[in-house]
């Protein structure tokens, strides 16, 4: 499997991870039975509503918090278990939480960021699925603004994320307006 990204990170991309019918019911499943919200955030001091919804489950005793809010795991279901169970198959690796989001259509977005927070610990693994619309993911480094990647997250792939690539590169979700398909998108991490 080739790394995508040059230096500083390991990314990896498995483009097809769940067969097209699995893909189907899951997307399904989880837009209609999870506990999606939208919530404000805090972006350099000012309130704003998130533009997605989202939703945290994982292990009880496993909160999470970003960008000014502190989120309370609610209890695994099914499709989540089965999602984790596949991917910690894969990546060798047990993850405990998964952050969900709901881009509703190409207007929903996630600005640049790193996920960097102190719980996730010094290098934290993110293993990234993605079920709907298709929807590009973009990396740039911290430092050397030249060094970037774009990868299109279709229905039923897995990204994985390890090594120094949160101390290192920021990613982002961008609106694409001519998206007019929901995508679910499934982030698991070990909240330590």
């Amino acid at each position: 499997m080739e790394n995508l990204i040059p230096v500083d990170g390991e990314v990896y991309f498995y483009p097809a991870l769940f067969s097209p019918e699995e893909s189907d019911q899951l997307c399904t499943a989880l837009i209609e039975n999870i506990a999606w919200k939208q919530e404000p955030i805090f972006i350099m001091g000012k309130e704003i509503m998130q533009p997605r919804l989202t939703a945290w489950y994982g292990d009880a005793d496993k909160a999470y918090s970003y960008t000014g809010i502190t989120m309370t795991p609610h209890t695994w279901t099914p499709e989540l278990r089965f999602i984790k169970e596949k991917i910690e198959n894969i990546s060798g690796h047990t993850f405990t939480s998964v952050l969900l989001n709901y881009y509703r259509d190409g207007k929903d977005s996630m600005g640049w960021h790193r996920d960097n927070e102190k719980e996730l610990g010094n290098n934290p693994v993110i293993g990234s699925v993605s079920f709907g619309a298709s929807r590009f993911f973009h990396l740039k480094h911290r430092v050397d603004k030249t060094l970037k990647a774009k990868i299109l997250l279709t229905h039923g792939s897995f990204l994985l994320m390890k090594g120094a690539t949160q101390h290192h590169w920021y990613h982002s979700i961008p609106k694409e307006l001519k998206v007019a398909e929901g995508r679910v998108n499934l982030t698991f991490r070990t909240i330590i």
